[in-house]
């Protein structure tokens, strides 16, 4: 059996309700709420592999569509020298080995702004979120293998919230549409 994880149901509109040989979870927005949903789905039950679906600011204008996400990075962090995307005991970047795929940077806060955009594209981000570095943490952390695909919903600048909400239907979708390429379901 899978999981199929979200941060938000409307990121699932396009799903059915019972998707065959996958469970279900929606963890909320956020690294926290990850992380604790996650870390709870994992304790209940075992899973053949995790299957992340969500969406992504852009920070590259050549970043678009579906995203397989290999590499997570924290861009709301510094460590005990100011040092931006580095912990204090976390990893600087999470990876999942085996796969090509973009480096998304997670911060909790939505972003819709040029100077945290320059900031992330410094860090090396190609997409930003929300919840993805929480994700590939926790299934390292359990041993679960893990995907995480992300659709470009906005340009993480001007009114991408604004974007972001007009487009989180379609991004569904186009994950909808990935899943059956993938899955075959």
């Amino acid at each position: 059996m899978k999981l199929l994880v979200a941060a938000l149901d409307s990121e699932l509109v396009a799903f059915p309700e019972e998707l065959p040989g996958f469970d279900r979870l929606v963890t909320g927005p956020g690294k926290l709420q990850a992380t604790y949903a996650l870390t709870r789905a994992l304790d209940r039950a075992d899973y053949d592999e995790i299957v992340v679906v969500g969406t992504a600011g852009s920070v590259d204008a050549a970043a678009v569509g579906v995203h397989d996400v290999t590499t997570a990075l924290q861009h709301d962090v510094s460590d005990v020298d100011g040092i931006a995307g580095q912990h204090v005991s976390l990893p600087t970047t999470v990876s999942i080995a085996g796969r090509e795929g973009t480096t998304i940077a997670t911060g909790d806060h939505f972003v819709d702004d040029a100077d945290t955009v320059e900031a992330i594209r410094s860090l090396g981000g190609t997409l930003v979120d929300m919840e993805a570095y929480a994700y590939i943490w926790v299934a390292q952390q359990f041993g679960v293998p893990i995907r995480v695909l992300k659709a470009v919903s906005d340009s993480a600048q001007d009114d991408a919230i604004t974007d972001w909400r007009e487009a989180v239907a379609a991004c569904s979708v186009q994950l909808r549409e990935r899943i059956t390429e993938l899955y075959g379901v």
